[in-house]
């Protein structure tokens, strides 16, 4: 029997906001039991009773405000609502020693990216640190392993800077094709240059939107309106969302090779590192203009320097650098075609106000226990549910990382169905933690941002992604949480066809084997691979020596091979082989591998 249910985090209903200082028992933080944890997981007698969410709960010192330190510069806005609620200490320009020393006094924390709150400071916080605020959308400079194992949480704000960034991409994208930035600095040095500064018209031109998210489509919509021609590549925007801006979804060559200016707009992850490089440029029509208000490591600088010399880059705008400042020698800075800025994007004087009153609001809300949906790092949990739902947490983030990977992209991924197979009745089995790890497995790969219990409603509502439910309950004994996790993803196509089940959907499953995540079938045939390292999926007609070949050829590259199994539908027919790797095979010898007269079709997948 199976009951289907939309994914939908709704807290609000069973909240419980924390105590009155009043009615606490204790008289201060320090002897309250939740001072060693602020995130607290019901145990299953009381979520049988209705209470079925984590719940904040952020007590202060009878009748004290609680202090929150301000570290570097925020907009009036967000200090004004924090004086309302708390006690304010605007300290900018600290040590790291005078931060640490002021932190055992604050109850929460504001920073920029000036300041580094590193594993020190909640370490020297002595446990009262609750909450660190990022007034922006980067958390590079926060360890998130540490407020997490500290039971601090971490906020920040990403949507307020959203318009200041697409407004700074078409500034930037204007100047280049007028020579503006040029132009000014030979007038002022007393020239008049008016033959070598002529520019490019926008009008017809056609403009590669690389990364349709929140800036990307609010850059689309600019440029529609200066009436350029606009394309976007992301595998992973809904279609009927970049058709209700006029834009159309291309894949990434198609992108770069037609576009006449090219806008970056995508998250830096191991996926987009350096993906503008020599051989992405190589591609790229000649004289293709470049603008990047995004982050300086998805562009190979070297290489964009290359390709500037060489006239395939005719000019480049960039507001971001790999290093930042960057190096004052470097040729990529002073090169005469290119135009810089020092990371302006959100720097309006709205974006500033909007971000210090996102991030301030998030803070307070904390503070009073509130579970905030742009959190960034995970709740703590009781050791006993992390105890026993730990290896199926680890299947559920690897089926969706794999899952996600198997899409080619093109038409975005909207609905998602996961089916849990147990023994348990529901009330015995709380999915919700499962449900957001398949969830961060889903988004993490193709975004920027850290999915968590607490945020994973929310990051799926934005993306346009629904997932529903389905728990298919089994005979037997209750002792094991669950049999079996699957995954499919309706209504996209394939890197990999034979992931496609019966029904039409990528489909993955997997099992917990020995305490160890295992994946156990893909599509319609059945494998059995730990899900350790990395995977490579090769579709194959089923003979003798194929284990062999394919062995060999990952032989020869030192490529360890920890698991392989072989799934087929009869003998002699089709099979697929699924082999786990502790590294990451070269493109030659991927290449060896598809070059085997008997494989149809392959795929690596990195966990």
């Amino acid at each position: 029997m199976a009951a289907a249910s939309s994914f939908n985090f709704n807290f609000a209903p069973n909240y419980h906001p924390p105590p009155s200082p009043s009615s606490l028992p204790w008289r201060n933080w320090s002897s309250s039991p939740f001072a060693s944890a602020h995130f607290l997981l019901r145990r299953r007698g009381e979520r049988r009773a209705g209470s079925k969410c984590f719940v904040v709960l952020a007590a202060m010192m009878d009748g004290a405000k609680p202090t929150v330190l301000v570290a570097d510069k925020l907009g009036e806005a967000g200090l004004d609502l924090l004086r309302k609620f708390a006690n304010l200490d605007c300290s900018y320009n600290l040590s790291v020693e005078e931060l640490c020393t002021k932190i055992s006094l604050c109850d929460a924390l504001i920073v920029r990216s000036g300041t580094r709150v590193t594993r020190e400071v909640f370490e020297r916080s002595g446990g009262r640190l609750k909450v660190v605020g990022r007034a922006g959308v980067g958390i590079d400079n926060v360890d998130l392993a540490a407020a997490t194992e500290h039971g601090c949480l971490v906020v920040n704000a990403p949507t307020a800077n959203t318009i200041a960034a697409a407004e700074h991409g078409i500034a930037l994208l204007t100047a280049m094709a007028r020579n503006i930035a040029q132009a000014n600095a030979s007038v002022k040095a007393g020239k008049w240059e008016r033959s070598k500064y002529i520019g490019v018209s926008l009008v017809g031109k056609t403009l590669a939107v690389m990364g349709f998210g929140k800036v990307g489509s609010e850059v689309a919509r600019r440029a529609k309106g200066l009436g350029m021609q606009v394309i976007a590549h992301d595998p992973y925007a809904p279609a009927d969302r970049a058709r209700a801006v006029g834009v159309e979804l291309v894949t990434f060559e198609e992108a770069i090779s037609t576009a006449d200016f090219i806008s970056l707009h995508m998250p830096l992850t191991p996926a987009t590192l350096k993906m503008f490089n020599d051989d992405s440029f190589s591609k790229m029509k000649k004289g293709v203009r470049i603008v990047n208000v995004a982050r300086g490591g998805v562009i190979d600088e070297d290489a964009l320097v290359r390709a500037l010399d060489s006239g395939i880059v005719a000019q480049a705008a960039l507001d971001v650098f790999t290093e930042e400042p960057p190096p004052k020698e470097s040729r990529l800075v002073l090169h005469e075609n290119v135009t810089v800025t020092p990371h302006l994007g959100a720097s309006t004087t709205e974006a500033q106000e909007g971000v210090a009153l996102e991030v301030a609001e998030a803070v307070v809300g904390a503070l009073r226990g509130d579970l905030s949906s742009t959190a960034v790092n995970a709740p703590m949990v009781p050791a006993e549910v992390l105890s026993e739902l730990a290896p199926f947490v680890t299947l559920a983030e690897k089926l969706g990382r794999l899952a996600v990977q198997l899409v080619a992209g093109g038409s975005g991924i909207q609905s998602v169905k996961v089916t849990y197979a147990s023994a348990r009745g529901p009330d015995d089995l709380d999915t919700r933690l499962l449900r957001a790890m398949i969830t961060k497995g889903l988004i993490e790969p193709i975004s920027s941002v850290f999915v968590n219990l607490v945020n994973a409603d929310f990051n799926a509502k934005q993306r346009g992604l629904r997932i529903t439910e389905e728990r298919l309950l089994l005979d037997g004994s209750p002792g094991n949480p669950l049999e079996f996790i699957q995954v499919q993803i309706a209504n996209v196509e394939s890197k990999f066809a034979a992931a496609i089940s019966d029904s039409g959907e990528i489909k993955v499953e997997g099992r917990v084997k020995g305490g160890k995540p295992h994946l156990t079938k893909v599509g319609s045939f059945g494998v059995d691979v730990s899900l350790e390292g990395s995977i490579i999926l090769c579709r194959q007609v089923d003979q003798p020596g194929m284990i062999g070949k394919v062995g060999s050829i990952l032989g020869e590259e030192n490529v360890n091979v920890s698991f392989m199994s072989v799934g087929r539908t009869a003998p002699q027919k089709q099979a697929i082989m699924t082999i786990g790797v502790d590294e990451q095979p070269s493109k030659e010898a991927l290449n060896k591998i598809g070059a085997i007269t008997a494989v149809e079709e392959f795929v690596f997948l990195k966990l």
